[in-house]
């Protein structure tokens, strides 16, 4: 066997000082398991209701967030549940019926379906109204009255808040 030089002996030294860091595993998994515990926490507490450009939803000053229901959005021609189409606002007016059967059969749908909108026969189901602020009155007899047929009785209408600054 050979006899390594000097020279070869201290690159070899140098080499092998120079091996590449082992990646720290363990602190890469707590910053994202601090990032996933943020996003869940800040995420669940925002409820957003969705929006439309042709409905002008009225001005609040409630302190109180709203809780999770079911929404009935009124656009300028339907009546949508959870995005679904249950009437037109034409038919709906031109009807003498006081309820509007579309909507209410929905509304039943939903709550067998819906573990979050059942609660005791005493309280009632909970629901949120997305309406223009120019919502004829009419109409909006004929959607409470069918809500309350079918067992909708806490019922809200979706506002923008109002900041504080504002004095008008």
């Amino acid at each position: 066997m050979m006899k390594m030089s000097r020279r070869a002996r201290r690159m070899e030294r140098h080499h092998a000082r120079r091996k590449q860091p082992a990646l720290n595993l363990v602190s890469l998994m707590d910053i994202f398991t601090i990032l996933v515990f943020f996003l869940l926490v800040s995420s669940s507490s925002v409820q957003n209701l969705p929006s439309s450009k042709d409905i002008n939803l009225p001005t609040s000053v409630a302190k109180k967030a709203p809780k999770e229901t079911l929404i009935i959005t009124v656009t300028a021609k339907d009546i949508l549940v959870q995005g679904r189409k249950v009437g037109a606002i034409d038919q709906v007016l031109a009807s003498e019926e006081l309820l509007i059967p579309g909507l209410e059969k929905e509304l039943k749908f939903q709550s067998t379906k819906s573990m979050l909108a059942q609660a005791d026969k005493t309280r009632g189901r909970a629901v949120t109204i997305m309406g223009d602020e120019q919502l004829p009155y009419e109409l909006l007899r004929k959607i409470l009255s069918t809500c309350r047929q079918a067992n909708y009785t806490r019922i809200a209408f979706a506002a923008v808040q109002k900041s504080k600054g504002t004095g008008s």
